[in-house]
């Protein structure tokens, strides 16, 4: 076994038990796509400091196990509520009823995205459109529709999640990219437009995060391609995006607002 591979099995060997954010007791929080993968680990982290987590996602198996798993001793049992992010209306309705059951909101996470793999001859108009309704348009209508809760409250945060991807140019992820490229504008014109208010709006940027969706793409060897590529070793976890969430959702994090910040072991 070579020293990549070997670090590649290497997943939480000598983690600590992270920090814990006080400003982030109580706090009412909303994650879109957080059933499973790097949302998973938000919905996990953001309970773990006594948040009031609701979680949005398709994938309701995932999500319904996940609420059962982080239910038992938490300070707030994490709420799931099902939901197709492509359909506007839907995002409206279940978002205001969110907001109604948690008495408002203090904090947004907009993770929700997907990576299909295409090539330029695959695409055609109407897979353009799925794309970025997949994969960008929600972060705004969901952004838009925790605004007004967080003006009432002083003040809020939100979190939109970037990809390393459009920095490297990677093949097959066109639409993704694009997609991808554009959150980063949107972050910093939500931060400008925002800001006055006290919402801060931020940008997280993972590199290749070792999920069960990401290892149905790379094999051992292409995920030891990656560990090489990265200047530290070992593979990428959602606790570790998670960890750069907390931090950014926190009042630790008060004048920052407008930027990215980078999880991908030097990657990049």
């Amino acid at each position: 076994m070579t020293h990549s591979e070997n670090s590649v099995l290497q997943k939480t060997a000598g983690r600590h038990e992270g920090a814990v954010y006080p400003s982030l007791r109580n706090k009412r929080v909303i994650i879109t796509g957080g059933g499973s993968g790097i949302g998973a680990g938000l919905v996990e982290g953001f309970v773990a400091q006594g948040a009031r987590v609701a979680f949005v996602d398709v994938a309701q198996a995932d999500s319904m196990a996940l609420v059962e798993r982080l239910s038992a001793g938490a300070e707030h049992a994490p709420v799931f509520h099902p939901l197709d992010l492509t359909d506007i209306d839907a995002l409206d309705v279940t978002f205001k009823t969110i907001i109604d059951q948690l008495g408002g909101v203090d904090i947004l996470l907009n993770n929700a995205a997907n990576d299909d793999r295409h090539t330029i001859d695959e695409v055609t108009p109407a897979y353009w459109d799925q794309r970025m309704n997949v994969n960008l348009r929600h972060l705004f209508f969901a952004a838009q529709a925790v605004v007004p809760s967080m003006k009432a409250a002083g003040g809020g945060a939100i979190v939109n999640f970037g990809s390393i991807s459009w920095h490297l140019g990677m093949k097959d992820l066109i639409l993704y990219q694009t997609a991808k490229a554009a959150i980063e504008g949107l972050t910093r014109s939500l931060a400008r437009d925002l800001g006055r208010d006290c919402i801060r709006v931020n940008a997280i940027i993972p590199g290749n995060v070792q999920t069960p969706r990401q290892e149905k793409w790379y094999t051992p060897e292409g995920e030891a391609a990656i560990v090489d590529a990265q200047c530290l070793d070992g593979r990428i976890q959602p606790s570790d995006i998670a960890a750069m969430a907390l931090f950014l959702a926190s009042d630790d994090a008060r004048m920052c607002t407008g930027h990215n910040y980078w999880v991908d072991a030097g990657w990049r």
